[in-house]
């Protein structure tokens, strides 16, 4: 029988399986509340330190590359809130290994599901865990601001402006989900998936405009933050944040604004959302076939 004469015998669409695969893994996060705590400390940790010790020195260098006296905090806010969702997004492929090791991820693949819902569904679940750990960063991030003085809007674009951040880090997240999948599959250990993430989050995190204006970093590390995606996320919710274009790695004109950085930014992440989801489906794809033989 089929894949897809068995899904028409069992009367599961792929939105009922998409479902099916989002209530697992909302209970399996549930279950486990101590991966969320650590995947959030990590970037807590990161914005505190940050802003306490570096906030002084970096202040001067942001103030000049962007025209104004900025508080470093809010500056700042937007790549912890990508840096959140980049961490959540590393805990996606570690938890498809776990599958594996457990036996669950056989019984999944020799099910009728569709391979796409088994994907969506599981990211669905980062999707919402994401949404709640970006929320608490900017709370936080809204606390030290007050500390640091409060001067001027926390968030230009208001409460529209926050929900959007939380969208770009959802938006950046999918790619490197997909890629962490595909990890998994490749490796099926967990010491070879955290490693391999791993690897390549942080090179990337400061290879980027994440904590430093480009113009200020050396020139091979300008280049290298120019085709780092991480860039696009953190300069997309950068100007969500400031409510105006701060794009350097692009010269953009053609919309106006702080559409000059979100367009061209979202283009890029949604571009590399579509290729490596695809990917991640196709291993999928490959690993059922296997199991089947």
């Amino acid at each position: 029988m089929s894949e897809s004469t068995a899904r028409k015998a069992t009367g599961n669409g792929f939105l009922t399986d998409t479902w099916v695969n989002l209530k697992r893994w909302l209970i399996k996060t549930t279950r486990n509340p101590f991966v969320m705590v650590l995947s959030l400390l990590n970037p807590v940790i990161f914005l505190v330190l940050f802003t306490e010790v570096f906030g002084g020195i970096a202040g001067q260098a942001i103030g000049q590359a962007m025209g104004t006296e900025t508080s470093y905090v809010v500056y700042l806010v937007p790549a912890i809130a990508v840096q959140t969702a980049l961490i959540a997004a590393t805990t996606s492929g570690i938890g498809l290994v776990e599958d594996i090791e457990n036996g669950m991820f056989e019984k999944v693949l020799v099910s009728p599901m569709h391979r796409g819902a088994v994907f969506l569904g599981k990211s669905l679940s980062e999707v919402l865990r994401i949404v709640v750990q970006i929320c608490i960063i900017l709370t936080l991030g809204y606390g030290l601001f007050l500390l640091d003085g409060g001067g001027g809007a926390y968030v230009a674009t208001g409460l529209l402006g926050a929900l959007g951040i939380v969208v770009v880090g959802v938006v950046f997240a999918i790619w490197f989900a997909a890629f962490s999948n595909v990890v998994a599959l490749v490796t099926r250990d967990q010491e070879s998936t955290i490693i391999g993430v791993n690897l390549l989050q942080f090179p990337l995190l400061f290879l980027s405009s994440a904590f430093l204006p480009v113009e200020v970093l050396p020139g091979w590390v300008q280049v290298v933050a120019a085709v780092n995606p991480i860039t696009y996320g953190v300069d997309a919710a950068r100007a969500l944040m400031f409510g105006r274009d701060v794009m350097t790695v692009l010269e953009v004109t053609r919309f106006g604004g702080l559409w000059n950085t979100l367009v061209p930014a979202l283009a890029v992440l949604v571009v590399l959302d579509v290729v490596l989801g695809a990917v991640a489906v196709r291993f999928l794809n490959r690993a059922s076939g296997a199991e089947v033989r």
